[in-house]
This record gives structure tokens, C-alpha cells and sequence, in this order.
């Protein structure tokens, strides 16, 4: 179990410290769980008024707030308290499953396939034909990687996670659990005789930028022609659907159980809000917000933010919800 001191807390978050405690910090927990040997965080006056009560002996807190430490129980203030937990749940992080050897016996590699120094390879793993792996890469136990994909160094691919032919990964990208990369694309036509449906091939690729995460069970598909696109930084919850020939920039993020369907283009920067579903050929421009739950039916303007079903400007829908609530009155 990692433990830390107060002083050696705040040499990782470079806060002002507030009071004093005997108890080391062993975890993080949320501030009504936390018991005395664990540290919380505060970043708005909501959760405030539930420290007198807590039993943590620390709290990372917003130096805007006016709070008092209490018995025997510390305060570091910092600037954002939401960014200084990411950079402490990082020192508290568990060590990564253990592997025995670099390379497991019962992992089945292509021999025309190249793996880079220091890649990690688990138990019933498939690597394929020319397959490039690059250095310090991280595949657990079943993965499968088929022919002709790269993907670049300090990439990390959790089991169950299958990385279809010809994809292209960068590095430095997090794979969770049963990821799908370069499925077939949704695409059928009604055939000549209208007695059944015609499957349209799709003949394209997936190409994934640096940087990228991809949640568990999320789907990216391949293209009809071309390439599916993620930029630099993307950051896709699970359970996430992103279909055939989309174009994401850079750092864009989608929340769970949301949805692209096909040459959806997003720009950089654009927030897709949870279970939100964005219609075929749409852009929505860089800065954009798309609120949960929503239907996007047409092009979203940059930095704008919409919300509802259609989605229209939010300020909009929302006069729209009041004006209904009188009117049920």
C-alpha cells in the first residue's frame, strides 16, 4: 500500500498547506467515504459544507474558498483542485498487471510481423502479417491485431480489444477493453428485385492520431473508400459508436453511449455530450458542444452549443422548456 506524508503531497501539487495532521495518506476517496488516512478534494462550495463532517484528514481545495481545516486535519489549497486530483490519483495509481516474460509463449505472432524494443505481448495475443509494432507498446492476454497495421510506441491495448487489418495507431494511445477498430461500415441498398438488402463493401481503414483514448465496447469503424479519422488527443468514453468515414480533430471528446453515423465530421476541440446522436454527412465545427441526450439533424457552428431533439442553440431550447412548463400550469 502507497503511503505519503503531507510534505511529500504537496512536493507533487505545489499548494499552500493549512493546518496540521499525525496521519499519513494511504488513498483518495470521495469526501463523504474518505476515512482519516485518506485525502478528498473540494472544488466548489457544493461540497464544502460537507468537510465539517468528513473524516479525511486531507483536502485538496480550491484556494477561493473559505474553509477551515479543522482537528488534526489539513487543508492544501491549490488553483483547480479537479486538475491537481488527476495529477495525485496518478501518484496513487496501482502497478499495471505483472508480465512473467516480455513476449508470453501462448501469444501467436506472424513471423514476418516486427515488434519494438521493449513491447510487452500477452497469452493467446494475435499478431498478424506485417504487423509493425512500435517500442515500449503494451498488448494484453487476447488482443487481436490483424495484417498490415501499424501502431505506434507507448500504446497500451487492454484484452478482448480487436485492431482490424491495415489500421494505423499512433502512440501513446490507450485501448480499454473489446474496442473494435476498423469493423465494416453500416451500409446496405435495397436490392434491384426489392426482396432483400445489398451489403456495400467497405474497402477503407481506421487511422488513429497520438494520444488517443478509446473506452471499453466502443466501436470505431472502417471507411467506405478512404479513412475513418481520429485526431491528436481525442478522448472517447465507452460504449461509444463512431461510424464509417468520420473525421475527428484534434482533442474532442465523446461521452458515453453517444453516436456518429457515417462522414460525420467533427473539428477540433468539440465536446459530444452522453446517449447525443449525430446524423449522417454533419459537420459540427471546432468548440462546439453538443448537450446530452441530444439529436444533431444539422451542421453545428464553432463554439456554439446546442441541446434538445432536434438540437437547436441552447439558449433557445431552454426558453423553449420554461414556456412549456408554464403552459402545462
Amino acid at each position: 500500500m502507497k503511503s505519503f506524508t503531507i510534505e511529500e503531497i504537496n512536493a507533487f501539487v505545489n499548494g499552500e498547506v493549512v493546518g496540521s495532521t499525525t496521519h499519513k495518506i494511504t488513498g483518495l476517496e470521495q469526501i463523504q467515504n474518505a476515512t482519516e488516512n485518506q485525502a478528498t478534494f473540494i472544488g466548489n462550495r457544493k461540497f464544502a459544507k460537507l468537510w465539517p463532517e468528513s473524516k479525511a484528514s486531507l483536502a485538496i481545495v480550491n484556494d477561493n474558498l473559505d474553509i477551515e481545516p479543522g482537528e488534526n486535519r489539513v487543508l492544501i489549497k491549490v488553483k483547480n483542485a479537479d486538475l491537481t486530483m488527476a495529477q495525485l490519483l496518478e501518484s496513487f495509481t496501482p502497478e499495471a498487471p505483472h508480465f512473467e516474460t516480455d513476449i508470453h509463449p501462448a501469444a501467436n505472432i506472424d513471423a514476418t510481423a516486427k515488434i519494438g524494443n521493449g513491447s510487452r505481448v500477452g497469452a493467446g495475443a494475435y499478431i498478424g502479417k506485417n504487423v509493425v509494432i512500435g517500442d515500449n507498446v503494451t498488448i494484453y492476454p487476447n488482443v487481436t491485431i490483424l495484417d498490415d497495421t501499424t501502431i505506434g510506441a507507448h500504446t497500451t491495448i487492454w484484452s478482448g480489444t480487436i485492431i482490424r487489418e491495415r489500421s494505423v495507431i499512433g502512440s501513446h494511445c490507450i485501448f480499454h477493453n473489446n474496442v473494435s477498430i476498423g469493423a465494416d461500415g453500416f451500409g446496405y441498398r435495397p436490392s434491384e428485385d426489392g426482396r432483400g438488402l445489398v451489403k456495400i463493401p467497405h474497402i477503407g481503414n481506421v487511422v488513429i492520431g497520438n494520444g488517443v483514448e478509446i473506452g471499453a465496447n466502443s466501436c470505431v469503424d472502417r471507411g467506405k473508400f478512404s479513412s475513418t479519422i481520429l485526431g491528436d488527443g481525442c478522448k472517447i468514453d465507452n460504449l461509444v459508436q463512431i461510424a464509417h468515414n468520420c473525421v475527428l480533430g484534434r482533442s474532442c471528446i465523446m461521452a458515453g453511449n453517444s453516436g456518429l453515423a457515417g462522414s460525420v465530421t467533427l473539428g477540433d476541440g468539440v465536446v459530444i455530450g452522453g446517449s447525443a446522436s449525430i446524423k449522417d454527412h454533419t459537420t459540427i465545427h471546432s468548440g462546439a458542444t453538443v448537450g446530452a441526450g441530444s439529436g444533431v439533424m444539422n451542421d453545428v457552428e464553432a463554439g456554439k452549443t446546442v441541446l434538445g431533439y432536434p438540437a437547436v442553440d441552447s439558449r433557445e431550447m431552454l426558453k423553449q422548456w420554461v414556456a412549456l412548463r408554464k403552459l402545462a400550469r
